[in-house]
């Protein structure tokens, strides 16, 4: 698929998209890069140390986390996302659920939009996509936690947002899964996503993992959200074993290289 000027492979590597959250309240990293001048610094400095994408957000999706106007969400990311693209040869991604901010996003040069409701939040949502021609990254998503299948409907909500993409005119070739560690799900249920991560390769898309600093690992290994870039490791190194093709991720330069290293020992030659 292509996202921006970039060509990505669907099978055989796993790319990393780096955050880049211009927010005052994220959970891992609110408040750091919310100057246009801090924003571009750190979208480099992941640049170099191996993002492919990235992904840029202006309102905090942490549980519990208060939804901004879009006006306020557009001033924030309109002047980073144009900045990056003027100075980094890079594709990037725009964090949002909301049509209008898509919109301007895109206009503002972003090449693909990351969508944490999979189009089943913004009714326009999908069109905005479509009419642009941009990827996505929809991810799994919902309003309550009441499965009957766990796994089963998850793929099932996942299809129901396949065919709402298809409805706003978005082609295959530019869309991307989430499994969506993190959403709706307990922390069970996340763990179950992990363990079960290749099931999500019959829906026939690329697959974005999402799972750096979450809940899931700090509760697990016990340890607040700036001490959990081992945990996400082992989940990235999970992601890679699962076929994933993308992994969203802070800490890029530990996550691309446990990449590196997992993926040199699947495609070693043995004699």
């Amino acid at each position: 698929m292509r996202i921006g000027n970039e060509v990505f492979l669907k099978n055989g590597h796993t790319y990393v998209m780096g955050i880049l959250n211009v927010t005052p309240d994220s959970f891992s990293d609110g408040g750091k890069y919310i100057s246009v001048n801090e924003a571009l610094q750190h979208a480099r400095q992941m640049v170099i140390e191996g993002a492919d994408i990235i992904d840029i957000g202006g309102e905090s999706t942490r549980p519990g986390h208060i939804q901004i106007s879009d006006e306020e969400e557009i001033e924030r990311i309109v002047p980073v996302i144009e900045a990056v693209k003027k100075h980094l040869d890079v594709p990037v991604s725009v964090d949002t659920y909301k049509s209008r901010v898509a919109k301007a996003a895109i206009d503002a040069g972003a090449d693909m939009v990351n969508d944490i409701w999979g189009l089943k939040y913004d009714p326009d949502m999908a069109k905005v996509i479509g009419d642009a021609g941009v990827a996505c990254c929809l991810m799994h998503n919902r309003n309550d936690m009441d499965y009957k299948d766990f796994m089963k409907d998850c793929l099932d909500d996942l299809r129901e947002t396949i065919a709402l993409a298809k409805a706003g005119g978005i082609k295959d070739e530019n869309i991307v899964l989430d499994p969506g560690v993190g959403f709706a799900k307990t922390y069970e249920q996340n763990l179950i996503v992990m363990k079960h991560l290749e099931e999500f390769n019959s829906l026939g898309y690329p697959m974005l993992l999402g799972t750096s600093r979450k809940s899931m690992i700090g509760l697990t290994l016990d340890l607040p959200a700036d001490q959990r870039v081992e945990g996400t490791i082992a989940t990235t190194v999970m992601g890679v074993m699962a076929g994933m093709s993308f992994v969203r991720v802070h800490d890029v330069a530990a996550n691309s290289r446990a990449i590196q290293m997992t993926e040199a020992i699947l495609k070693v030659r043995e004699e």
